[in-house]
């Protein structure tokens, strides 16, 4: 099956320009159809869950397309080190972003106990 850049752009809620984007870089590779507009498969749909979850841990393009292109070569041991090292970077940041988002949800508690302490006392008044 193929989907226009239109569906693919709303199947990864991104904008038509992203995928566009994407694609001139060589982070996501498509194929044309006989109008030379872009199309996309199930291979593409692998591709951009990648780049999604890389992008969502707070990956450079830079590092996404690396991954990517190294996706795309031969699993030699040293590709395989490659690809793992970059993963283990972005795992890294994705455990960083969820202790920075712990921090912020027990500072944001932190206010709701105050402010509900101080509303009680308004009201006991």
């Amino acid at each position: 099956m193929f989907y226009t850049i239109k569906e693919f752009a709303q199947m990864f809620q991104v904008t038509e320009h992203t995928i566009r984007y994407y694609t001139d870089i060589g982070l996501l590779l498509c194929k044309r159809d006989e109008k030379q507009h872009r199309i996309f498969d199930e291979d593409s749909i692998k591709q951009m869950q990648e780049i999604t979850t890389l992008k969502g841990c707070g990956a450079a393009i830079e590092d996404i397309k690396d991954y990517c292109q190294l996706c795309r070569e031969e699993a030699t041991a040293e590709n395989l080190q490659a690809r793992y090292d970059i993963i283990l970077r972005q795992r890294m940041q994705a455990y960083r972003r969820v202790d920075e988002a712990k921090a912020t949800a027990a500072t944001m508690d932190d206010k709701v106990a105050y402010y509900k302490k101080l509303l009680t006392e308004k009201m006991e008044a």
